[in-house]
């Protein structure tokens, strides 16, 4: 999720059939590991928090691609891709990221659905909801004013990297990430289990290391971003970090 560079929004991708088909294909099998992930554990399917959280995070999956794809195609190839340059420690930072995202949804599905050991009251849910369409909004905005936000930390000189001050980017060096911490926390509330923000909190405390592990790289490697980061101090939380 690299966060920097621009990129126009007035070209319309010629998106091949075959392409969309494995898009579509991707899509269904994300989807259906991410229903065996919560409803598995759960050992049932009346689990009314599990199905709107995946009925949601579907529909603005859908709806993100493809506006993705019709704004910018070069960043959904970026993104299902691993390119060049992918730096080591992100590789090890990822893997315990994706551990530790299956965790939270196994979790999730013990707690919540099927022993209830600390369920979280209806408000926290509720909570979880209004933060999972910020940080929705937040990352949205960021994809629409950079198309530079690989999947995975590299310098991007294959396709012209460049620092970009537009956007969130006004404010805080890496929104993208600000996003991340804050959707975290708001799976496990909107699925309805406490025990659930633990491995949420070890997915934020991964993204704090790797938004500062990708600063020093940026500032190292990538033309005016030492420039940028002296004019924007703040890497997550304006006025805080």
């Amino acid at each position: 999720m690299s966060d920097f560079g621009s990129h126009s929004t007035s070209s319309i991708p010629s998106t091949t059939g075959r392409s969309m088909a494995s898009l579509l294909f991707r899509f269904a099998a994300a989807m259906a590991f991410l229903i065996g992930l919560l409803f598995i554990p759960a050992g049932r399917l009346d689990w009314w928090q599990g199905w709107l959280f995946v009925f949601g995070y579907a529909a603005f999956v859908l709806v993100y691609g493809l506006w993705v794809m019709r704004h910018d195609p070069e960043l959904i190839r970026e993104r299902s891709r691993t390119g060049p340059n992918v730096k080591k420690w992100d590789k090890v930072l990822m893997s315990v990221y994706s551990v530790c995202l299956m965790g939270l949804l196994v979790v999730a599905g013990l707690d919540a659905g099927r022993y209830r050991w600390a369920p979280a009251p209806p408000l926290l849910q509720v909570v979880g909801w209004l933060g999972l369409a910020l940080s929705g909004a937040l990352i949205w905005w960021a994809t629409s004013v950079n198309t530079f936000l690989s999947s995975m930390v590299r310098i991007q000189d294959d396709r012209g990297q460049r620092v970009i001050t537009s956007g969130p980017y006004r404010r805080v060096r890496h929104p993208m990430y600000a996003g991340v911490l804050i959707f975290m926390p708001c799976v496990a509330l909107i699925l309805g289990s406490t025990w659930a923000l633990v491995p949420a909190a070890v997915i934020d405390v991964l993204f704090v290391v790797r938004t500062l592990l990708e600063d020093r790289t940026l500032q190292a490697e990538l033309p005016g971003y030492r420039e940028y980061a002296e004019r924007v101090r703040y890497r997550l939380v304006p006025g805080v970090w």
